[in-house]
């Protein structure tokens, strides 16, 4: 069984471990007198002021210690607090597949409220040891005098019929891949769990999505969680292929095969054999080559270019598209027959500002990964994210998604100054490229000079202008394009709006 150690981190444990320090401090002294597994603190402080007292820690303990950043906008946010500690339990729980750990949870460090949050959770969702630690009475187990309501007892068998349910469905256990996909909404849970079970099969995969969602990333860990995965995972975009050398590269050629051919050329299914090719962008594949691809998937064989022999390949094919395949297909566009051998499963991963719940685990998960990258770059100090700049990107819209908000991170981080990414910072680093205007118009974080008359007013000269210059300046015309009864109604608009005297 594996012995897991969770506490917030407190003021008090990061003067400890400074020089002249009176004592090793609550969590020095629990890690001092216990044996634990592995050590999982939580905190809400600047990474230069946590790094060094890691480090000192790091000496007193033989467990690995793992620190996790958590916003909260103070140190008695409950909701925060509680959202935190149950992210991190259930990632544990995953990670800890094979049985249930036993859990340790360290009261005397942080603040009352992160203390009875850890209470609660220990007596109902997840059983755990509860410690406190002092200077007068050591580590000891708290006695508390009260029950918990047996109405929480349904969630205290929560996790071992997730358990039984994971399997009974036939879903694999949690691999390192899928865990590299950061996501706690329902919408991803699904997509996950079908990946997860598909993993396992050989049949082809269709992933939808728009761009920078991530379907590379579904597709290499659904490669790297099947039987396949010490084959090779071969990448193409088709979209990038050149026309004139889909063919070519796709399913390879041979010397001479046409102008400019000098040697012979193993296309990627060649070079895939044994593992999974994942063509991006299927929707931008020729049709000529659609036809080539589906007898790949029909018969197992390709063909080089200037060859009369077929090769017998082993491969999985997952696709992947920022279109609607299906309406691709009854536009003509897209080969019916193929689309329903590629269709072994077919997900759809959904963009960012659907799944907002996901947004504050990422903003941590790339924010950490930002401040590992810049590290060594000369000045660069750490950064965190304020309250408000952490609230504008859980209500911006991220055309862009995933791949958006790491960008953004990383413009942030380096072209601000201090440790701190104040709001200004981020919306100086986000790039004006919202594809849905009037959605954004509806998503418009509230408060920080937030002004709805204001953005009435902008919007309504906006309209005026435009319906003026469509119509060519013509009142009657331009009152009928916007809707108004009268071109008098336009015309008393107008003036109220500085456009027309």
């Amino acid at each position: 069984m594996t012995r897991v150690l969770l506490s917030w981190i407190g003021r008090t444990d990061l003067d400890s471990a400074k020089d002249g320090a009176d004592g090793p401090g609550p969590l020095g002294s629990v890690v001092t007198n216990r044996a634990f597994d592995r050590i999982e603190l939580l905190y809400n402080y600047s990474p230069e002021e946590v790094s060094g007292f890691l480090s000192w820690l790091g000496k007193r303990t033989d467990a690995p210690v793992a620190a996790h950043y958590f916003a909260l906008e103070s140190p008695i946010d409950y909701e925060a607090i509680y959202r935190a500690a149950v992210t991190r339990l259930e990632t544990i729980n995953e990670e800890q597949s094979s049985e249930l750990p036993y859990f340790t949870f360290h009261l005397s460090s942080g603040t009352g409220a992160m203390e009875a949050v850890w209470v609660l959770l220990g007596k109902t969702s997840f059983k755990a040891e509860l410690l406190q630690s002092s200077t007068q009475r050591g580590v000891v187990a708290p006695k508390l005098p009260f029950e918990i309501s047996l109405d929480f007892l349904p969630s205290l068998l929560a996790e071992p019929d997730r358990r039984l349910a994971r399997l009974s469905e036939g879903l694999p256990p949690p691999t390192p891949e899928f865990k590299q996909i950061i996501h706690q909404s329902e919408g991803m849970k699904r997509v996950i769990t079908k990946a997860r079970r598909v993993a396992l099969r050989k049949i082809s995969v269709v992933i939808e999505g728009e761009s920078g969602t991530g379907k590379e990333l579904l597709a290499r860990a659904i490669h790297y969680s099947s039987p396949r995965k010490r084959g090779p995972f071969q990448a193409k975009n088709c979209g990038a292929i050149p026309a004139d050398l889909v063919e070519s590269d796709l399913f390879g050629h041979e010397k001479g095969a046409f102008s400019g051919a000098h040697a012979t050329h193993r296309g990627v299914f060649e070079v895939a054999n044994g593992g999974t090719v994942f063509l991006d962008e299927i929707g931008e594949l020729p049709l000529l080559a659609q036809v080539k691809l589906l007898r790949v998937l029909a018969e197992g064989e390709v063909t080089r270019l200037g060859s009369t022999t077929s090769l017998r390949v082993d491969v999985r094919i997952i696709a992947a598209t920022n279109r609607k395949l299906v309406d691709e297909m009854q536009a003509g566009r897209f080969r019916e027959d193929l689309f329903h051998r590629l269709a072994g499963l077919v997900v759809t991963l959904p963009p960012l500002r659907e799944r907002t719940e996901d947004i504050p685990l990422l903003l941590d998960e790339m924010l950490t990964r930002v401040n590992k990258e810049c590290e060594s770059e000369p000045g660069y100090e750490p950064k965190v994210l304020s309250v408000a700049a952490r609230t504008h990107a859980k209500h911006y819209r991220w055309p862009g998604n995933v791949r958006e908000l790491y960008s953004t991170l990383l413009r942030a981080a380096v072209f601000t100054p201090g440790s701190r990414i104040e709001l200004a910072d981020f919306q100086e680093a986000l790039l004006a490229v919202d594809n849905h205007p009037r959605d954004h118009l509806l998503e418009r974080p509230l408060g920080d000079g937030f002004s709805l008359p204001k953005l009435l007013s902008e919007v309504e000269r906006h309209y005026l202008s435009r319906g003026m210059d469509e119509a060519g300046k013509n009142m009657t015309q331009a009152a009928e394009l916007l809707g108004f009864a009268s071109y008098q109604t336009l015309s008393n608009r107008l003036k109220k709006n500085g456009l027309y005297s």
